[in-house]
């Protein structure tokens, strides 16, 4: 019987840590200083996010891009670097 050919690069994981944060081939969605992003995931309820998904829909943007938005507004980077 013959054996599998190796199919390491379809799923492999880069081997440093760091390259698993920061794709350089991922396009960024906004004018991000460094040109990368990072997925944060939080738990709403179904009414919360079905509200926010019409509002976006209203506005004529995506939930992400408002959400950025919104996010961005209420956390605005300080002289400092320090996160307030």
């Amino acid at each position: 019987m013959s054996e599998r050919p190796s199919r390491r690069g379809f799923a492999s994981r880069p081997g440093d840590p760091e390259h698993w944060i920061k794709a350089s081939d991922a396009p960024p969605h906004n004018s991000d200083a460094n040109g990368f992003t990072a997925r944060l995931t939080i738990d709403v309820t179904p009414d919360l996010r079905g509200r926010i998904k019409i509002a976006a829909f209203r506005r004529g943007v995506t939930v992400a891009d408002m959400l950025r938005d919104l996010l961005a507004r209420e956390f605005p980077p300080t002289t400092e670097g320090d996160p307030s």
